[in-house]
């Protein structure tokens, strides 16, 4: 038993080095730069349309807030359940061990990375709402795997993404949560695994059994909830630290680029962990170039594709520029990266020390408690990637085995050790990435029109409405004078 898994963890070891090497780095880059010149910095040049389109339509009556369709979700339960999926772990343990193996200047090539994967994640979804469908329940299908097949005309890899993707949400999206949940809890309050692992599948099974309406609802009610509690806590402890917040962003910059002090000089090899750690725990942390959000933001009440592309831009936003950014900070600014001796903790553990170094106290209590929701957001947001992807390959009823069988993969992930399932989820992820950047590549020019007409077509709206409401005033004039 021990060679076979010694024997899949040294296969696996090899698969992970080329899925993620250099040349994966460089694609993933090179996509987002693509569309970021191709469309002339569009997140930057339209910000403000992306505002008005998506945080500040939250706050108009009657829309993304009711959602009239019966078989589909708003706008803004699209992108809480989306966000249940990325802002997890990843966004806590991951930007940790970033740093740990990057340095401080990982987290400038973490933003770098969520600036060009604005667009990737945009360019996505603008195809997830192209070349979607409804099944046989009425109810929207979407994916990378229908861009690739519709747009590409290629069935073999959109199967193959979709095989990939149901692995990977049993790995990253299942187990790896569900045991980092109940080793979590078993740490703080001394609870049993099982009985972790029986609450986790009992409260996700009512969660998901009800479809992505109910996930939705969840997620738009626990998402902001949670972020904004993490949100307050991480600021916390920045302001408390807040003398140390300039050396900070000067140790980000300076090691980015190889020159920081304890370097002594410029150094290559620092440069390069720094790169890869950044861009690998960001695409990690914010899925953009592995197509896998795609799938509830093709569920979304939405006309639009370009709409729902701008709704992609913000999640990458919230989850790397805010969320993970400020877990960066808490870490650097508290100071529990520079002891002086090598037992730095690595991943959660380290998040832990800098609000225990900070706050002390119930420190250890409150992140556990950011950890366990975080987590169970990922559980039920990736829940229903996996389901869509099963169904592509097998059918609706599918579904519904899917379903049972992701319950009871909680349980199990809840029990067992999953060092080996932490670097198998990281291949699937990988693999998963690499038929959805081939198609965002070769479908480029067909985002790049779609983005146009969009544009086209709004400016003689607005030019239109002047038009028909100085019409209709002559109207109501002619109708008055002829009364």
């Amino acid at each position: 038993m021990n060679s076979l898994v010694y024997n899949i963890t040294k296969i696996n070891s090899e698969i992970n080095k080329l899925v993620w090497g250099t040349p994966m780095i460089i694609l993933i880059v090179i996509i987002g730069l693509l569309y970021t010149i191709r469309l002339k910095g569009f997140q930057l040049v339209y910000i403000k349309n992306i505002y008005d389109k998506t945080i500040k339509s939250i706050f108009k009556k009657n829309e993304n807030k009711n959602n009239k369709s019966e078989n589909s979700i708003s706008q803004f339960q699209a992108i809480a359940t989306s966000l249940a999926a990325t802002i997890g772990t990843g966004s806590i343990a991951g930007v940790a061990t970033a740093i740990t193996i990057g340095g401080a200047g990982a987290v400038f090539w973490m933003w770098a990375s969520a600036f060009l994967g604005m667009m990737t994640i945009y360019a996505e979804n603008v195809l997830g709402i192209y070349f979607r469908k409804k099944n046989k329940s009425n109810q929207w299908q979407g994916g990378a795997m229908y861009y690739i097949e519709y747009g590409l005309q290629s069935k073999w890899l959109a199967v193959m993404f979709a095989v990939f993707c149901v692995c990977a949400s049993f790995g990253m999206g299942n187990m790896v949560q569900a045991n980092t949940v109940s080793t979590s809890l078993q740490e703080v309050m001394l609870l049993s695994p099982k009985i972790t692992g029986i609450i986790i599948s009992v409260v996700v099974g009512l969660v998901i059994l009800g479809g992505i309406k109910r996930i939705g609802r969840v997620s738009e009610i626990l998402v902001p909830f949670i972020s904004v509690l993490y949100i307050i806590g991480t600021l916390t402890v920045i302001i408390a630290n807040i003398n140390a917040i300039p050396e900070v962003f000067e140790k980000i910059f300076s090691e980015a680029f190889g020159a920081g002090p304890l370097m002594g000089g410029i150094s290559g090899a620092a440069v390069k962990r720094a790169i890869s750690m950044g861009v690998k725990r960001g695409v990690f942390s914010n899925e953009a170039g592995l197509g896998s959000s795609v799938m509830v933001h093709s569920a979304a009440d939405v006309k639009e594709p370009v709409v729902q592309g701008m709704w992609g831009i913000v999640e990458v936003f919230i989850d790397t520029m805010v969320v993970c950014t400020l877990t960066a900070l808490v870490i650097l600014s508290s100071g529990v990266i520079d002891k002086a001796n090598s037992a730095i903790p690595d991943g959660a553990p380290l998040v832990i020390a800098g609000f225990e170094k900070t706050l002390g106290g119930y420190s250890t209590a409150i992140v556990t408690f950011f950890i366990v929701v975080f987590a169970f957001a990922t559980i039920i947001g990736w829940e229903y990637i996996g389901e869509k992807a099963m169904e592509y390959i097998f059918g609706t009823k599918s579904v519904i085995f899917y379903r049972m069988l992701y319950i009871a993969f909680l349980y199990v992930g809840s029990v067992i050790e999953l060092s080996l399932a932490w670097d198998i989820s990281d291949t699937f992820n990988g693999l998963m990435a690499i038929p959805n950047l081939i198609a965002l590549y070769l479908l480029s020019p067909l985002v790049i029109s779609i983005t146009k007409n969009y544009f086209v077509r709004n400016k003689k709206q607005k030019k239109i409405k002047p038009m028909l409401s100085a019409f209709k005033d002559i109207q109501e004039e002619q109708e008055r004078a002829e009364d």
